[in-house]
């Protein structure tokens, strides 16, 4: 079965004083109704992953999550986060293939995919991104970038590996831009993600896969997004830097 699962993205937002400040304000919605049937995941800075771990624990339904992590064990890479420290902290869920680590930083899909196995490997849960440009998207470009990303990287998982990846869609052209993909043609990527997914792995991979949509999602658009069939939840980028926008959200799946 598919998990319902809400991630935020806080990217590189919040001193550790504000980041204590936004969970706790988080915690005191989830006190008066957490629904536990969602998974709601919170992807903090590497700073202030022990505190909000700490102050997260023991809430049913409530995880914390890591942005990115590297794509080497360990060794002589100078600022890097390897997946078994994440590990070490109690971190189940990470961030990876973000377009803003492809754009910014260049990160390949093979690198991206070395990342994939290595969490996996631990029995970590990478929360794999892809998505498209808008000038991709306007030459209609879109299904097939997508799952160009899709087969460079996920496809090359094993059946046995892929249980354990989430998929989020984001298109690069709605991300933090207020601006937000037609609903059929939030649906349409979803499901040609899916069925890709079933051509390559089966249908019982594809039916149990979650894949989420990123790219400025909020309260009010939301409940219209997590309706759609093949819509398993939502990443969220700038509303979940707002406790009560990130609950309004989260209240919105039914």
């Amino acid at each position: 079965m598919r998990s319902k699962i809400i991630a935020a993205n806080w990217k590189m937002n919040k001193d550790e004083y504000e980041s204590k400040k936004l969970t706790f304000e988080i915690l005191k919605h989830l006190n008066k109704n957490n629904n536990t049937s969602i998974n709601k995941i919170l992807c903090v800075p590497f700073p202030f992953l022990s505190t909000i771990i700490n102050m997260c624990s023991g809430i049913e339904g409530l995880f914390v999550g890591a942005q990115n992590c590297s794509s080497n064990i360990d060794g002589p890479y100078t600022g890097e986060v390897s997946c078994l420290m994440l590990k070490s902290l109690s971190v189940r869920y990470t961030i990876v293939g973000h377009s803003e680590r492809r754009d910014l930083f260049g990160e390949s899909e093979s690198l991206i995919l070395e990342k994939i196995k290595r969490l996996v490997a631990e029995n970590m849960i990478p929360i794999y991104c892809c998505g498209e440009s808008l000038e991709e998207r306007n030459k209609g470009f879109h299904i097939k970038k997508v799952l160009n990303q899709i087969e460079d990287s996920i496809f090359k998982l094993s059946t046995k590996e892929v249980k354990n990846v989430i998929i989020a869609y984001e298109p690069i052209w709605a991300i933090g831009t207020g601006k937000t993909a037609d609903l059929e043609d939030i649906q349409e990527i979803h499901l040609a993600i899916r069925k890709g997914i079933r051509s390559k792995f089966g249908r019982s991979i594809s039916k149990n896969i979650s894949i989420l949509y990123g790219g400025s999602i909020n309260a009010l658009n939301a409940k219209q997004i997590f309706d759609l069939s093949d819509v398993d939840g939502g990443l969220v980028g700038g509303a979940s830097l707002n406790s009560q926008d990130f609950i309004d959200i989260v209240n919105s799946f039914n």
